[in-house]
């Protein structure tokens, strides 16, 4: 994968605010890629939405408006997420901060009636400051890993559209799935009451 070299680097409130000039007939899998893969977050700009736990990755809302939320996902070293798909809804990512790999499945024999289906591993790529990436809809259920060898913390922004709460979830054993509620670690800025980081 060729590198992409972003034209200008925003801070996170300006390049979100880039975001939202996108009118919603424009706010395309393509459109918004050429978006993130031009425009670069200035890392530092990002520290208000970075808050790690030992325990599990966490997703710290940064907007959030009908049409689309932006988010940061916050990864200890060794750290991953569960198979997992967007409920239809497009997602791109890129990695401001460390590297990311992402693994991505494709689901064969579902059985909606039992809860059950194989999940067959394809491609993988890595995400890092210079190969932001979307999620391919014709095969969008994958699992995003902060690998041990990276050795390093990741921060990755996420942005979903349309905003969902719920996805979901894969078990490769004993191929089952299900649907899983999905919670913020923080909002604007600011740790949810309850939350606690280990």
């Amino acid at each position: 994968m060729a590198p992409n070299l972003a034209t200008e680097q925003l801070a996170i409130a300006d390049w979100v605010k880039g975001l939202t000039t996108i009118p919603v007939r424009d706010f395309t899998l393509q459109s918004v890629q050429d978006y993130v893969v031009r425009h670069a977050v200035l890392p530092e700009t990002l520290e208000k939405y970075c808050y790690f736990s030992k325990g599990s990755y966490t997703r710290n809302l940064i907007f959030k408006n009908d049409l689309f939320e932006c988010m940061t996902v916050c990864w200890e070293v060794g750290q991953h997420s569960r198979i997992h798909n967007h409920r239809e809804q497009n997602c791109w990512m890129s990695a401001p901060i460390g590297r990311l790999r992402v693994q991505n499945y494709r689901v064969d024999r579902r059985d909606a009636a039992h809860g059950t289906c194989k999940i067959i591993p394809t491609d993988t790529y890595d995400l890092d400051v210079t190969h932001p990436a979307y999620v391919d809809p014709i095969e969008p259920v994958h699992e995003v890993m902060n690998l041990a060898e990276f050795n390093r913390r990741a921060v990755s922004i996420h942005i979903y559209s349309k905003p969902f709460d719920s996805c979901e979830v894969y078990l490769r054993d004993p191929g089952t799935y299900s649907d899983v509620p999905l919670f913020y670690t923080s909002e604007y800025g600011k740790l949810n009451s309850g939350e606690k980081l280990l």
